[in-house]
């Protein structure tokens, strides 16, 4: 039995690296084109609207919210059949499907939750003399 979950696992986990490398290239582009895009709205909010930066970026993330999910919901619903795979080469779709799945979903996660409080911290305060 522990022989069997162990060529499971190491059956799952084995992908080529230049497929890796290159799902992985595009899963950092599309979680990057998310996070430019809530910053770049929390910028606009906050030299058109005159909002402070935590309203900003809480504004933003709010509306910014749903594209994101529809875009990433879009690329793993579009991946299951990569990663239900069977038949010949199925160990390297299940692998590359895998890799992009756990990588949106985590990119995700860390766009939604993380980017806010990063902005919050490095965007630099506006100077009251303008």
């Amino acid at each position: 039995m522990k022989n069997a979950a162990f060529h499971l696992t190491a059956n799952a986990a084995s992908t080529e690296p230049e497929h890796s490398k290159v799902t992985l290239l595009g899963t950092v582009g599309l979680i990057s084109k998310h996070g430019i895009q809530s910053t770049a709205f929390a910028n606009e909010l906050l030299h058109r609207d005159h909002l402070d930066r935590v309203t900003a970026i809480r504004t933003a993330a709010g509306i910014r919210f749903r594209p994101i999910i529809m875009a990433t919901g879009a690329m793993v619903v579009g991946l299951l059949p990569l990663v239900m795979a069977s038949g010949a080469g199925a160990n390297s779709r299940f692998g590359l499907g895998t890799v992009i799945v756990v990588g949106m979903i985590i990119g995700t996660t860390m766009t939604l939750f993380v980017l806010p409080s990063v902005y919050t911290v490095i965007r630099p305060r506006r100077s009251k003399t303008v």
